[in-house]
């Protein structure tokens, strides 16, 4: 099974891809740690795309999450799976600060930067990545998926359907 997570930053795109790694035994690439290098540096896009098209190739099953609709967009075409967290804005500014307040000073395991919380990145949250080319990205993305798409407004939505799944956030 080929598992895609897209999502807005801070709906809990990392917390998922885990919960369903573990769940179904299948390896996880975090997109954040493709992108990004320490210290906030963004890394070369062709050796980005050569390290999501390794991951693609040497696994048959996967979950991958991570927005980057330019990085590698035949996993689109290429997914069983396709769950979009469409959680709103001040949600994800929430639990985003939350994550910065358990996280501060230190790397995430999904992540090779020291979290932070700036201005910068409360206006991404709460507004630019939100907006019509933003949005036309992601309609993008589940058109192209063949498999099924899963869209989620909220938390108490996604916990319904991983409980059926016998899957739990905790």
């Amino acid at each position: 099974m080929k598992i895609q997570i897209i999502g807005f930053a801070g709906s809990g795109k990392s917390t998922l891809a885990a919960k369903l790694s573990k769940k179904y035994n299948l390896p996880v690439l975090h997109l954040d740690s493709v992108y990004w290098e320490g210290d906030w540096q963004v890394k070369d896009f062709a050796k980005q795309q050569e390290e999501v098209k390794k991951f693609i190739t040497e696994n048959n099953d996967y979950v991958i999450e991570g927005n980057y609709f330019k990085l590698v967009p035949e996993r689109f075409s290429s997914c069983d799976k396709l769950i979009f967290l469409n959680y709103n804005r001040f949600y994800c500014f929430k639990k985003a600060y939350q994550r910065y307040r358990q996280f501060k000073g230190t790397c995430r395991p999904d992540l090779p930067c020291k979290e932070k919380f700036d201005f910068a990145f409360a206006k991404w949250i709460l507004f630019d990545q939100r907006t019509a080319k933003k949005r036309k990205q992601i309609k993008g993305a589940i058109s192209a998926c063949k498999g099924e798409v899963l869209t989620f407004k909220n938390q108490k939505e996604l916990q319904k359907y991983l409980i059926n799944q016998g899957i739990l956030l905790g």
